[in-house]
This record gives structure tokens, C-alpha cells and sequence, in this order.
């Protein structure tokens, strides 16, 4: 803990630089939004007063579908914006969530590890295993990435979530879930 604590300066930093990425996250997300916005709007037009369909609406609408997730992630995280239950604060107090924080934090690291790992692999096989929509080919290898690249990040965030819990274990916690 000691070493934490005499650290805390550089920990904060180190988690503000965890949290330039997210914002690129969340116009990455806008932009992609807007996009299935837009497809979503011309399917309907071509749908109904043309009365032809888009071939290519669908496989776009669920790859940038794909990338607001991805976003919604990332985002999701750094604005602390996940559902979160402070039940155990409330039965036991903060001495035992302090323990359970740095558990939730390194299970959520180990799991993002593991998913973004998954994801990599899977991507890299890319349109010689067939990843591509079914209209229009557009290639699924991208859109891994970009979902990996998110959980990357979280990952990241966590990590320097759980050096910044340790290093206030005896203070506030900064990133503590508000009541």
C-alpha cells in the first residue's frame, strides 16, 4: 500500500491518460450513430415511397451498429455510466468494499483481458473463416478490432482504477460510485 501512496500523482495522471481514449470513443460512437441514423432514415424512405428495398442497409445498420456498442463501452466506462449497486456499502460499510472494489476491478481486467484476446484471434481470421455480412461483404475483422480496442481500454481504466483505489485506501476513493 505504502508504495501506492507515495505514488498517487503519477496514478492519477496515469488514469487521465486511461481516459483520452474514451473520448475518442464517444465521438467514434456519435459518428456511428449518426450513420445508422441515416441508413435507418433511407431504408425507411426507399421502403415505403419508393417501395424498393436497400440491399445494403442491414449489413451497415448492424456494423455500425457493432461500433456503438463498442463505443457505448469504452465511454460507458470512463463516465462511470455502467449500472453499479452500492448494497454492500450500505450492509457492511466502506472498509469491506475497499476489498471488494480491487476484486470487482480485477475480475472486470481479467475478463476484458480474455474477451479483447478473443477478440483479436477471431478477427484475425478474418474472410478466410467467412467474417462478412451477408448482403454486401463487408468484412467483420474491422469491427473485432474496434471492439477489442474498447475493451482494451476498459481494461486499462480498471487497472488504473485499482492503482488509484489502493493508493487512497486510507481516503476517499476517487472513483467511488455516488449514493
Amino acid at each position: 500500500m505504502r508504495f501506492f501512496e507515495n505514488h498517487i500523482s503519477r496514478i492519477m495522471r496515469a488514469e487521465r491518460y486511461c481516459r483520452v481514449p474514451i473520448a475518442g470513443f464517444g465521438v467514434v460512437g456519435g459518428i456511428a450513430l449518426t450513420v445508422l441514423l441515416g441508413v435507418t432514415v433511407a431504408e425507411v424512405f426507399w421502403r415505403y415511397v419508393l417501395n424498393d428495398s436497400l440491399i445494403w442497409a442491414e449489413d451497415l445498420s448492424t456494423m455500425s451498429l457493432t461500433v456503438v456498442v463498442s463505443a457505448a463501452i469504452a465511454y460507458g466506462a470512463g463516465e462511470g455510466a455502467h449500472v453499479c449497486m452500492n448494497l454492500i456499502a450500505r450492509i457492511w460499510g466502506r472498509p469491506i468494499t475497499r476489498v471488494t472494489d480491487v476484486i470487482a476491478r480485477l475480475l472486470g481486467v481479467g475478463v476484458t483481458a480474455m474477451a479483447a484476446f478473443a477478440l483479436f484471434v477471431h478477427g484475425s481470421c478474418g474472410l478466410s473463416c467467412g467474417a462478412v455480412t451477408s448482403s454486401v461483404s463487408i468484412p467483420h475483422p474491422p469491427f473485432y478490432f474496434v471492439l477489442g480496442v474498447s475493451l482494451v481500454v476498459y481494461g486499462l481504466l480498471l487497472v488504473s482504477q485499482v492503482a488509484l483505489g489502493l493508493a487512497s485506501w486510507n481516503s476517499e476513493d476517487p472513483n467511488e460510485p455516488p449514493e
